[in-house]
């Protein structure tokens, strides 16, 4: 079941980075700005936000059978990808783009709380790798774009197609596991016993400051590389190369190893020792990459590499904390409110980088980014303090 769950999300989550990844052929076709290519990205996230927020406010993914809300909204999701290859029109591109985030919202909260029902005393390990699947689904459209005279109609069919067949998988072959977690009928009051948990606040303020630095990284990562290597420090859309695609894809997709290794060693030391360490070397890394702007590739790549590896490595673990801090009854909604407040900010500073390039550059552009960690780091810190919640072993 857990193969089956990540493969599912490495498919229905290729629908993200769809748009972002062939934003060169986008710019052309549209005479877009450096910030308008941001937008493709930030509007998945809203769309992503409003999804999750409506979810949590209605208990969905508490209400509905887990199978069916995520089978539902892939097929969702891969319909409303569709325009991305065939519409002329920017703004219905757009609403193609917020609809995607929102179908997304029923792919990627309720998988994490569905390979929880099969797992206690390795949860950390199980939720790692699917978030791991799903880091290496949203590179994916990066790898498919390497591909020589790859059209934005080939690429986006197959994001669709991948997530038809992510919808099909879990529809017809997911049950749940022996710890499933209760349904309940829908209450208005969930959203509130939820945020009352302090756990769950402590939890939520970590990830945060995760959340703050890697969408950002996400987006802007490959433009990074490809104003590096033209060695122009205030273009946002520099001419990319099958290259500078395949690199784009590796630095995203060594994250889904950096997630499973955060699960293996979250289930031996603790959930927030885990937290904090990867936080500290990805906003190490956030605050030096810029170093390495316009320096020889082997200079660039590693730094670029181990931050993908360590940003999103302890990504898991945040939704592992809920699991094992709210009622068993509100796993789904703590978790989709979890991962909403979390979008919302990355709307923010996905836009916060485009300014900063054009006015310092981009050695500088990922510097105030590493906030985020830091401040995450002192949110977790407060949950292991002596008489705090820490790591138990639930099986």
């Amino acid at each position: 079941m857990l193969a089956l769950l990540a493969l599912a999300e490495l498919l229905g989550m290729s629908l993200w980075f769809a748009g972002s990844a062939m934003a060169p052929q986008l710019q052309a076709r549209f005479q877009l700005s450096g910030t308008a290519v941001g937008a493709l990205t930030t509007a998945v996230q809203i769309g992503f936000v409003f999804g999750t927020a409506g979810s949590a406010l209605l208990n969905l993914a508490d209400v509905i059978p887990a199978r069916r809300f995520f089978a539902g909204a892939a097929l969702l999701g891969a319909v409303a990808n569709l325009p991305l290859a065939f519409s002329s029109t920017l703004p219905i591109i757009f609403v193609s783009r917020f609809v995607t985030g929102a179908a997304l919202a029923g792919v990627y909260p309720p998988a994490m709380k569905m390979a929880a029902t099969w797992f206690r005393a390795r949860r950390g390990l199980a939720v790692g790798t699917v978030v791991g699947a799903l880091t290496i689904g949203k590179a994916g459209p990066y790898l498919a774009h390497a591909v020589p005279n790859a059209t934005v109609e080939a690429i986006t069919l197959l994001a669709s197609a991948s997530a038809l067949s992510a919808a099909l998988l879990v529809f017809t072959l997911y049950h749940d596991g022996p710890f499933a977690f209760p349904s309940r009928p829908f209450s208005w009051a969930l959203v509130g016993d939820v945020i009352r948990t302090r756990q769950w606040r402590l939890a939520t303020g970590g990830y945060l400051g995760h959340m703050a630095e890697l969408y950002s990284y996400w987006t802007w990562i490959p433009a990074f590389i490809a104003a590096s290597v033209v060695g122009d420090a205030h273009a946002l859309t520099a001419p990319s190369s099958p290259a500078i695609a395949a690199l784009s894809f590796g630095v995203i997709a060594v994250g889904g190893a950096g997630c499973i290794w955060g699960g293996l060693l979250s289930d031996r030391i603790g959930r927030g020792p885990l937290v904090m360490r990867a936080m500290a070397i990805s906003g190490a890394c956030c605050a030096l990459v810029g170093l390495a702007f316009s320096r020889p590739l082997w200079i660039l790549a590693p730094i670029a590499l181990v931050w993908g590896f360590f940003i999103i490595a302890d990504s898991a673990q945040f939704s592992v904390l809920v699991t094992e801090s709210v009622p068993l009854h509100a796993v789904g909604t703590a978790l989709t409110l979890q991962t909403s407040l979390g979008f919302l900010l990355t709307t923010v500073t996905i836009q916060v980088v485009p300014p900063l390039v054009r006015y310092a550059g981009w050695p500088w552009a990922f510097v105030l980014l590493a906030i985020g960690p830091f401040l995450g780091i002192q949110s977790i810190r407060r949950i292991d303090r002596p008489g705090r919640m820490k790591h138990t072993s639930l099986g």
